[in-house]
């Protein structure tokens, strides 16, 4: 919540905002809702650790280097939060990458927003990833499609050390 300027008083969200700013606050506000959302379906009583967490473990592990929590403001004057940036390299260019804990159309259709916003002022040769928890469930088909209609590049979690090379680089 804190990273899209909510605050929980009581178990009551709010975001203050005036007449200039009000659909970028709208906008992060439901960028918070389904974010929040988003853990619901990676509640159960047996999994310690979040999604997040994991990949966060698995880039340390394999010593990919990257900047946690990089929020860019798009086109539309949106911020759009992404989950790490791996910095351009000799051997690769600047990487972005969105965990995406339950890969749904709606999550989709989010990154491909947040992609199609901020891409321009981007380098022009950066490229997204989603990391996409396959842990429970299957991805649908046309999750994957729709990132990849759009020049995403989805990485299903049991799929992740095949791209560990080009996160690397």
């Amino acid at each position: 919540l804190a990273g899209f300027g909510i605050q929980n008083t009581n178990n009551v969200l709010t975001i203050k905002a005036t007449a200039d700013n009000f659909a970028l606050r709208k906008h992060n506000f439901i960028q918070a809702i389904l974010a929040v959302n988003d853990l619901f379906y990676l509640a159960k009583s047996h999994v310690n650790n979040l999604f997040l967490e994991d990949v966060t473990a698995w880039l340390d592990l394999m010593e990919i280097r990257y900047t946690p929590k990089i929020k860019f403001t798009g086109k539309t004057g949106y911020d759009h939060l992404f989950d790490f940036a791996i910095p351009k390299s000799k051997n690769a260019s600047e990487r972005i990458l969105k965990v995406i804990s339950n890969p749904t159309k709606d999550t989709a259709e989010s990154l491909v927003f947040a992609w199609i916003d901020t891409k321009d002022i981007r380098p022009l040769d950066s490229q997204a990833y989603a990391i996409l928890n396959d842990n429970e469930r299957n991805i649908s088909a046309g999750v994957l499609d729709a990132l990849q209609s759009y020049n995403i590049i989805p990485i299903p979690w049991h799929e992740k050390n095949t791209a560990k090379d080009k996160l690397a680089a």
